[in-house]
Order: C-alpha cells, then structure tokens, then sequence
C-alpha cells in the first residue's frame, strides 16, 4: 500500500497539470474536496518538494506550475519567447526576462548540459549565467541558441 504523502503529492501533481491555481487556498480546498486532511504547513512542504512554481500563464496571471513542465495554461521552458535579452560583464551572463520566468528559462539552460556552460542562478526576472573557464562569449551564445528559435547577439 502506498503511503498517504505519496499518493498526496500525485493528487496535488494531477491538480496542478489540470487547473490553474493562483493561491495554494484553492489547492488546499480542492485537496481536502479529495479527501485529504492535510495542513497549510504540510502543502506548502509538498509545492517545496515538487519543485511547483508560480510562473505568469497567457492572461499574465501568477499560477503554479510544476518546474521543467509545460502546463496547459503556460508556457514555461520557451526561451525564445521568455528571453529578453543577454549581456555580459567580463565571463559572467545576464539573462532579462519578463517576471516569473528566469527559473524555468534557467533549468532549460542547466538541462543542457553544456560544456560551455558551468550553471544558472535565477531570480525573478533575471539570470545569472556563469561559463565554464576557457569559453568564449561567442560559444555561450551558440549553446544558448539551441534553446532558442530566434538568433540572439
């Protein structure tokens, strides 16, 4: 038999990917509607290990999303769409993007597993792209361009 937070958190998985939710209240009603007796405290725990987001969906509301997954209402891992723009301060990069999209932007730089690219910070709206010693500036952009349907400079 399973175990109850396993089977929580495949619910609150299925919520997430089918409804848009924009205050973990709502996700919390429709998870005790399930028959879930679980605890704000508990749920917020549960967003924090499935790595659930708040990311902007098409209206450019705040909803949550599972991290590194496409939702029905968003439309996270598209760099092309989520970059604004890229700038460099001696090795290190800055990645613009509008709010609530530099993590996801992020964690598809980071699934590349480049060799040019040592690994991503992300906040709200920016990225911080750190290269691997012994790689241009030029080789940076042309790994992020494999992300991206538009060339950038």
């Amino acid at each position: 038999m399973r175990k109850i937070k396993e089977q929580r958190q495949e619910v609150i998985r299925e919520l997430i990917q089918n409804h848009s939710f924009e205050n973990q209240e709502e996700l919390l009603s429709l998870l005790q509607e399930r028959g879930f007796e679980t605890t704000q405290a508990t749920l917020s725990r549960d967003i924090k290990e499935l790595k659930i987001i708040k990311s902007p969906n098409n209206n450019g509301d705040y909803i949550y999303t599972l991290l590194g997954e496409k939702s029905n209402t968003s439309s996270l891992n598209s760099f092309s769409k989520g970059a604004i723009s890229l700038e460099f301060s001696n090795k290190l990069g800055v990645i613009k993007t509008p709010p609530g999209y530099a993590a996801a932007i992020a964690l598809d730089i980071d699934n590349l597993k480049s060799d040019a690219i040592l690994g991503t910070i992300a906040g709200d709206d920016t990225i911080l792209l750190i290269p691997k010693e012994g790689y241009s500036r030029e080789s940076i952009v042309k790994t992020l361009n494999k992300l991206n349907s538009h060339k950038i400079r």
